[in-house]
């Protein structure tokens, strides 16, 4: 059954706004109508972060309605969000006061739409942020660029509290200070909820205010939902610390709003995990939710003799289904690592706030002792799995890719060059999904990360390639980073058997003649086999071979392989730069044969687009149309 979804159109903003003559309530109604179009964008997108949108909605509306100077012009105030998280949210109320075009309500996380986080191509977005803790910093260098050119304006960054656990945001406080940066506002969102769980119970911030006066900024605290206690905390911050940078600690709740999302009801007792940190409502919470906004709306409207609100309706467009495997790769990972941690007291887990997303909620609850939750904080996490090594015991680390093979990569290098061993294994891995935007697609890994000493990146395809890479990785002789897709995996790939696994050999998973594809990972070998399923058709085979490992080779294996081939093409769910092609093409011409095959890589070579799967595909020209035009141009004779 389809699920009637509503949205407020601009117009109804503007009435909104010019009709209710009291400010409190005016900005009661603009946070709900907002909260409403963000619920709508979520719900349609399939995806998004609704709980962070929902607390930090209040805060946003009194920003843009009361507090900043000409948002949207070229020299008035800046408001951006370091935090990222929020970004429907950002948008609905854009949308709602004209500042962006009221069609991209419609195209939240799609090609050419509304990035699932902030993007510098969308208007009134100054910087790229979703990669946290980068905030405060590129704020002070905006107030340092406008003091050079003259510029007069205030600069408000809204941060996350669990986004404090980062280290870069301490490290900014100071120079803030030192430049007397009284231009600049902190507003933190504290709704004591971070991705997985309570603030409190992953690494506690302990007394916020008192930290930011230590490094002496001047420092708020008020009712992050209440319009008369922000008015009161910017006031304040203006009339008392007019000369220092300051932060307003607003204290929220998750999902504010409607009882539906707000952690101090949608918690049941003894649960600890707060269900809607990201993705989509399902069909009854989102009707439930919407009635609670929808009467909110109504009953501040009728308080000031207006008209019900009125609200357009649409339906999410139908998405294809597709034939997929029942587990994905991090569950089946998770599953693994326990049956292994059984075996292997040496075995211990660390985590950065993302124990739902990397499957280790099972190693969690059987191994508490050996379970450590390390918080947003990589690069803590990843030197204290060198010092879990240096003490016996193997470490297994775990965040989404993009975060773990970047933010600690001076500290995985520093634990390659002491010779210990660890396990770095990094879901969200590769341009799949596409939807969250650039800033959580990892496409950077493989070459960040191929070239430490002693580390070997393996991508298994299918769930008895997850369990054949865990049991690998506890006697390997070297550290391994274990890259996961995340996204859900063909049917026809999850069907192919197990394979030994021996570092730097593949296999063929598909015989053919002698075009030979080669490629790891489940979203390019589906594409790679149904590739090879449209060029069969024209009576072009396709050999396709699974190379699971994307920054080492067998040379005999290579020059086997290569012996029958007339073309080689590597395609890749990466950057091509420093990745597997650049490894094969290395040692085939190292190899020096007489007749080798003509090569050809593909991959990612500029920033990955945010959409739905099929969109990013084709856009990147890893689809199965696009392989198979790409491997018949490969065959054609030269």
């Amino acid at each position: 059954m389809t699920t009637t979804l509503h949205w407020v159109p601009a117009a109804e903003f503007a009435r909104v706004r010019e009709q209710i003559p009291d400010p409190y309530d005016r900005s009661r109604a603009v946070s709900t109508l907002s909260r409403v179009n963000t619920l709508y964008m979520i719900k349609r997108a399939g995806s998004g972060h609704l709980g962070s949108s929902f607390s930090a909605a209040d805060i946003v509306t009194h920003l843009y309605l009361h507090e900043m100077r000409r948002p949207f012009e070229t020299d008035g105030d800046v408001y951006f969000s370091s935090k990222g998280h929020d970004a429907p949210g950002l948008y609905a109320a854009l949308i709602g006061l004209g500042a962006l075009p009221e069609d991209l309500l419609h195209g939240l996380r799609r090609i050419d739409g509304l990035p699932g986080h902030p993007d510098v191509h969308t208007p009134h977005m100054p910087f790229n942020t979703g990669s946290l803790g980068m905030g405060i910093s590129k704020a002070k260098g905006l107030v340092l660029a406008d003091r050079l050119a003259g510029r007069a304006r205030r600069v408000y960054v809204m941060t996350g509290d669990g986004e404090l656990q980062e280290g870069q945001n301490w490290e900014a406080l100071a120079g803030a200070v030192r430049h007397r940066m009284r231009e600049l506002t902190v507003v933190v969102d504290h709704n004591k909820i971070q991705s997985d769980t309570w603030v409190a119970d992953v690494s506690d911030l302990g007394d916020l205010e008192a930290k930011f006066r230590a490094f002496g900024w001047g420092a708020l605290r008020c009712d992050g939902h209440d319009p008369l206690e922000l008015e009161a905390a910017f006031r304040k911050r203006a009339e008392s610390f007019p000369d220092q940078p300051a932060v307003i600690i607003a204290d929220t709740v998750k999902g504010a709003g409607c009882d539906t999302f707000a952690a101090t009801t949608s918690l049941r007792d003894g649960e600890w995990m707060y269900r809607y940190h990201s993705g989509a409502p399902s069909a009854d919470d989102y009707r439930s939710a919407y009635a609670e906004l929808a009467a909110t709306a109504a009953e501040i409207l009728s308080r000031h003799g207006l008209e019900p609100l009125r609200v357009a309706q649409a339906v999410p467009d139908p998405v294809p289904a597709a034939a997929v495997a029942a587990e994905r790769l991090p569950q089946v990972y998770g599953h693994a690592l326990v049956e292994l941690a059984r075996r292997d007291e040496r075995i211990v887990a660390l985590d950065a706030d993302l124990v739902l997303d990397t499957g280790l909620i099972p190693f969690s609850e059987e191994f508490p002792d050996r379970f450590f939750e390390c918080g947003i904080a990589e690069q803590d996490m990843v030197s204290a799995a060198g010092g879990l090594a240096a003490g016996g015991r193997l470490p297994f680390v775990h965040s989404f890719s993009c975060f773990l093979h970047s933010r600690p990569n001076e500290q995985i290098y520093n634990n390659a060059t002491e010779g210990r061993r660890a396990i770095y294994t990094g879901s969200l891995a590769g341009l799949l999904p596409a939807a969250p935007g650039h800033s959580h697609q990892a496409v950077r890994d493989v070459s960040a990360l191929g070239a430490v000493p002693g580390l070997l990146v393996l991508e298994p395809a299918n769930a008895s390639g997850v369990r054949a890479a865990v049991e690998f990785c506890a006697t390997a002789e070297e550290s391994v980073y274990l890259r996961l897709v995340s996204a859900p995996v063909p049917s026809e790939v999850d069907a192919l058997p197990a394979a030994r696994l021996r570092v730097g050999r593949g296999r063929v998973v598909r015989a053919g003649g002698p075009t030979v594809a080669v490629g790891s990972g489940p979203v390019v070998l589906a594409g790679l086999l149904r590739a090879a399923d449209l060029l069969a058709a024209d009576g072009i085979e396709v050999t396709v071979v699974e190379l699971p490992w994307l920054n080492r080779v067998d040379p005999e294996w290579l020059a086997d392989l290569a012996a029958g081939a007339e073309t080689l093409t590597v395609v890749e769910n990466h950057y091509t730069q420093g990745g597997q092609a650049d490894t094969l093409a290395r040692a085939l011409v190292e190899l020096g044969l007489d007749a080798a095959p003509r090569f050809r890589g593909i991959g990612l070579t500029e920033v990955p687009r945010c959409g739905t799967e099929a969109e990013a595909l084709a856009a990147h020209g890893l689809d199965a149309p696009a392989l198979a035009e790409a491997l018949r141009t490969a065959a054609a004779p030269h």
